[in-house]
Formats: structure tokens, C-alpha cells, sequence
């Protein structure tokens, strides 16, 4: 889906003062433009190649690798390097998607970004 709003208006502006019959106030014109744009993807990215699970959010994943630095998914993130807080085998729940392929992760020690090169889909088994 792509939407595209765009807007102009303008607003004039005077000097104020006293003006004789022969003149004419001075008026400037200024525009402003807004645009926005939408380009909507869907949430179901593949990962890997073709036969790999597709990530969605609430998908479960399980950590592949340990990041060296851990940023929160706090609304004021946090950058820290990881000291064993997250640990390959942690296996937690996707809550949304950010962009350049990073992903909000809930675990059971908090939310963290993480890049989708340290974990992979959970394969359950039934």
C-alpha cells in the first residue's frame, strides 16, 4: 500500500506601519509544504533461504549467538555491553520489527534490538 499526502499553504506577511496613499504595504508570500509518504511492507520476512521459517511478530526464536553490545527497546534505549545477560540457547518472543533487518526480541530478562544474524526461528515439535 502506498499513500501520499501533500499539502501547500500560504500566509501572508506584512510589515506593519503607517503607509501613504501612494504606497503599498509590503506583502510576502511563503509557502509550506508537507509531504508524507507510506509504503507499507508485510511483517513476515523470510529468513535465510527458501525452505527457512518466516518471522512474524509473536513468532519464538531461539538465540543463536550472543551479541556483544545489547541496546534496550525502551522508549529512552540503553547501549550496554552483554556480560552473560544474553546467552546463545535464550530463547524468547519477536515484538516488533525495526528497520536494517533488527528485531525487537522480548526475553525473560527484558526487550532488547537484535540483529537477526544472532538468532533464528524455534522449531517446536509436536
Amino acid at each position: 500500500m502506498f499513500v501520499s499526502l501533500s499539502s501547500t499553504a500560504y500566509k501572508p506577511f506584512s510589515s506593519t506601519g503607517i503607509f501613504s496613499r501612494n504606497q503599498r504595504p509590503n506583502v510576502q508570500f511563503r509557502s509550506v509544504v508537507t509531504r508524507c509518504e507510506v509504503n507499507e511492507q508485510p511483517l513476515d520476512v523470510g529468513l535465510g533461504g527458501e525452505g527457512a521459517s518466516k518471522l512474524s511478530i509473536g513468532s519464538p526464536i531461539v538465540i543463536t549467538e550472543a551479541p556483544k553490545m545489547l541496546k534496550t527497546a525502551a522508549s529512552v534505549p540503553c547501549l550496554r555491553v552483554n556480560s552473560g545477560l544474553v546467552n546463545p540457547g535464550d530463547v524468547g518472543r519477536i515484538v516488533s520489527r525495526k528497520p536494517m533487518n533488527v528485531w525487537a526480541i522480548r526475553l525473560s530478562i527484558g526487550t532488547y534490538l537484535v540483529d537477526e544474524k544472532y538468532f533464528k526461528p524455534l522449531q517446536l515439535e509436536e
